[in-house]
Parts: C-alpha cells; structure tokens; sequence
C-alpha cells in the first residue's frame, strides 16, 4: 500500500482525460463561483477537466503524463501548488479541481493560491467526514477509511484561505466525471478495471482487500442482494454525497 497522497500520476494517470471528463452540471457551479474573473489560474489542472474555455486560463500541473492528455491549445505549466511560478495577485482568480489531498504541503500550496489570486480562490474537494453515505463502504470499508485520511478536512482549508463559504454540491446519475461517487447508481462500473484506473483511491488498497471487497459486490449484484438493498439509486436523479464547493473571496491587501 502506498502513503496517503503519494498517488503516481505519471504512471498511473494515463486513462483520465478519458474516465475524468468535466461533467457540464457541476462546471456550471464552478464557472459560476469564477463570477466576472477574466484571468484564472488552475493549479493542479491535470488533464483539464472544469477549465473555463471563454476567459484567459494559465494552467499547472507537475505530471507530465497528465500534461500530454491535456488540448493542445491549452497547455500546462510544470509547477507544483506550492511553488507557483507567478508575481503576487497575477490573476482574478485561482481555482483547484479535486487536487488538494495530492498536495504533499496542503497550506503552503492555499497560501500560495491566495497569494497569487487577486482575491478569489475556488476549490472543489471532498468532505472526509460524508464519504461513508456512498454505499461502498459496506463493501469495502477499508478504501473508505483511506480516503478519510487523504482528503482534508474542510476547516483546514478554510483556516488558511479564510472567508469561505462551503457549499455542497449533488452529483447527477449520469455525471460525466467517474469519481467514486459518481456510480452510486451504477455499481456494475466498479466491476470494470478502467474505471478503478481513473480513481486514485484503489491505488492505497492491498489487492488482495480489493478483490474481496469487489468479489462481494460482484456476488451481491449477480444475486439481487445489491438491488434489494440500494437499487433505488438506479433511478435516483442525483446524489448528495461529499463533493464540496469551497470559494474563498476576499480582497487582497
């Protein structure tokens, strides 16, 4: 098992521009929360997902193997969040998109969003404390508890970007963007390897806790056990799980 965080997206982030598409409903919310900033930087960018195309965007990204997935016309710098490579206030607005919890310095990495946003900071990440209302964890508890410990609480990003306003944000059944919560009415995807391939939380599990936590779903589907218990998900139109939108707006000095 590998350190929380220490997730290799140079060899194994290769099937996110596929799996990790934006999906349209939840960039509206983030473009929304952008408001009127005409330059964004987006810091941890990876393969471009939720990028606003109708403003100036500068993006980062530290892995090469993310940056090769990315549009052509809209490249990436090699940078990390903790070292950004730009004046204080260069632009309206900073944004991070479900990258925090890879930030081996969480704070040093928000100081430096506020300090080169001109005052607005728009993060989107998962609350540790709602990742068990996914039904996964009866299956496998064990990537759950993992994730809690990944993914930071939202306090501590809010102690260091101050003036947030935290807003959670329901997950459509057929979203586009296959994080874990996204199949919460469609469990048979856990059942594909491509689709784990595209989520970094499988990485920090022993196979052989995997196999059995899926070996399980896999018997429960074929049953009708899942459905019995859950199957009103198939239908459900959306989910309220742990996806949070964090926006930071504050006047810099």
């Amino acid at each position: 098992m590998r350190a929380a965080g220490d997730f290799d997206y140079e060899r194994d982030g290769t099937d996110y521009a596929e799996r990790r598409r934006t999906d349209p409903r939840l960039a509206a919310r983030v473009h929304a929360a952008l408001g009127g900033a005409r330059t964004v930087l987006n810091v941890g960018a990876g393969a471009g997902s939720y990028e606003p195309t109708d403003r100036q965007l500068t993006a980062v990204e530290p892995a090469a193997a993310m940056r090769a997935q990315r549009p052509a016309d809209r490249p990436a710098i090699a940078a990390t969040a903790e070292q950004l490579p730009f004046p204080d206030g260069s632009f309206d607005a900073a944004m991070a998109m479900v990258t925090v919890h890879q930030w081996p310095e969480l704070e040093r990495g928000l100081r430096e969003l506020r300090r080169v946003s001109r005052g607005l900071v728009v993060v989107l990440t998962f609350d540790p404390d709602a990742l068990d209302r996914l039904w996964l964890v009866d299956y496998l508890p064990e990537l759950i508890a993992s994730e809690r410990r990944r993914f930071p609480p939202l306090q501590r990003l809010a102690d260091v970007l101050g003036h947030c306003t935290i807003t959670e944000l329901s997950i459509p059944l057929d979203c586009m963007d296959g994080f874990l919560e996204a199949y919460y009415g469609r469990p048979e995807a856990f059942l594909d390897p491509a689709v784990r391939r595209a989520q970094s939380s499988w990485s920090f599990l022993d196979p052989a806790i995997v196999e059995r936590g899926l070996s399980r779903l896999r018997a429960d589907l074929a049953s009708g056990r899942w459905d019995r218990r859950y199957g009103q998900l198939r239908s459900q139109p959306e989910f309220a799980g742990a996806l949070r939108l964090v926006v930071s707006s504050m006047v810099a000095p």
